[in-house]
């Protein structure tokens, strides 16, 4: 990753600076942080504390969200759902009091009841923030909690068509937030209210930061049926071969976009090849060095490809792929040359070697829940929660070690932990929480 592609995805780590007051903060402006691959470079990260120990602050939310919070400077926004109303968050990083709350539309379950409308993670660029809700809803503010624009993507393409509830984030870059919608063909298969009888597209859709028009809207085929054809996963930005991409995959395959038009450059169809009816995509992807990883559906394999040519890839564009090991909802981890894999069916973690696809080691852990939330990595540490709200705190490296193993006690835990200011922030269905010391 060369050092201009890597400070603008990164939004500005001089901005950051600037609006801390610390060269050492760094922002957490979008799902899997500024780095897009779930690291973050702060220092002195706390290791173990409690509900009551070790908290800077917790503050009640109105309902629950499988959301990941964003932080940029002295602000953390967040989403929630309680059953009626979907609401966007806005508090202040030092207290975590509410700075204000807005509802954005009406809430409903999905089947599962694991998610709600909530689940998309906001963005923001430092100036704005952009929410976008599973009914179709997005909306831009200022930091002060100005309406800005707001969109009814429902109203203009169709209500989102996945089984378990829309979950992919926005994704923001070069003044535009793009959208994916991923979706089943059949839209009449779910009997989602409002959708229009007929074939349904699955697209990416470029909107302007500055007044939500739409720019384009890209159109991806697939030869896909049924719940194989959805996604949840967020579009990731990285570099091939020196220039931006937009890298997609789900419905059986991975593709390569153009940021500016949302063109397709490449494309690779998953290994091997089998049109089967429920391979949904819900974990996202991860790139380093040229070189995509992502995981196929329902623990089917994880995959390491290369695109080296445009069109429709040859076989050697996989460089690996590892079949006794897979995961499934939570997205890969790469940090510090070393590939974490969450397997939340067997509960367990492996540390994988990203040039050879061999693990370095695997380890069951001593959860009560399974894992859907994706870990973090930061200050030589890696963290993630189980479903049953227990954080677990490794080191990282070629050696497995546990630091911690801290019991936050609430149910459904879905959100990723967010790193900023010396501080996690981990939200669960009641609370968020800001985990550090209060000075």
């Amino acid at each position: 990753m060369n050092l201009s592609f890597k400070k603008s995805i990164m939004l500005g780590v001089l901005a950051v600076a600037m609006l801390c007051g610390s060269g050492r903060a760094e922002n957490w402006a979008q799902w899997r942080g500024p780095n897009m691959d779930g690291t973050s470079n702060e220092k002195n990260l706390p290791t173990t504390w409690s509900k009551t120990e070790n908290i800077a602050w917790s503050t009640a939310m109105p309902g629950f969200t499988a959301s990941t919070p964003i932080i940029w400077g002295d602000r953390v926004f967040t989403t929630a759902g309680d059953k009626k109303d979907l609401h966007a968050i806005c508090l202040d990083a030092k207290s975590g009091k509410i700075l204000w709350s807005d509802k954005t539309g009406a809430d409903r379950s999905t089947p599962g009841r694991h998610h709600n409308m909530a689940s998309p993670s906001p963005v923001t660029d430092g100036k704005s923030v952009f929410f976008l809700f599973g009914t179709g809803d997005m909306v831009a503010y200022d930091f002060a909690g100005k309406r800005l624009w707001t969109r009814d993507i429902a109203k203009d393409y169709g209500p989102f068509i996945t089984k378990w509830g829309y979950g992919s984030s926005p994704l923001l870059d070069g003044g535009i937030v793009y959208v994916l919608a991923m979706q089943n063909k059949k839209a009449g298969e779910y009997g989602i209210k409002g959708h229009k009888p007929g074939p349904v597209d699955s697209y990416l859709l470029a909107l302007d930061i500055a007044t939500g028009k739409t720019l384009w809207k890209h159109v991806r085929p697939t030869d896909a049926s049924g719940e194989s054809t959805e996604s949840y996963a967020t579009p990731l930005l990285c570099e091939i071969e020196g220039r931006k991409e937009i890298v997609l995959h789900g419905a059986e395959y991975a593709t390569g976009h153009d940021p500016k038009t949302g063109k397709e450059l490449w494309r690779w169809r998953f290994v091997p090849q089998g049109n089967e009816k429920w391979q949904r995509v819900v974990s996202s992807a991860v790139a380093a060095d040229g070189v995509i990883y992502f995981g196929r559906p329902r623990w089917r394999g994880l995959y390491a490809i290369r695109p080296s040519n445009k069109g429709l890839l040859k076989p050697k564009a996989m460089l690996w792929k590892h079949d006794k090991f897979a995961n499934d909802a939570s997205t890969p981890l790469f940090y510090l040359g070393r590939l974490y894999v969450l397997c939340g069916k067997t509960k367990t973690i492996a540390c994988i070697d990203p040039k050879t696809g061999k693990p370095v080691w695997t380890k069951k852990l001593d959860a009560k829940g399974q894992f859907r939330a994706s870990p973090t990595g930061a200050d030589g540490k890696i963290y993630f929660s189980s479903m049953n709200g227990e954080v677990f705190v490794l080191q990282a490296g070629d050696e497995f070690k546990q630091l911690a193993k801290i019991e936050m006690d609430e149910k459904k835990c879905l959100s990723t932990i967010a790193v900023s200011g010396g501080k996690l922030y981990f939200r669960t269905p009641g609370f968020l929480y800001c985990i550090g010391s209060a000075k």
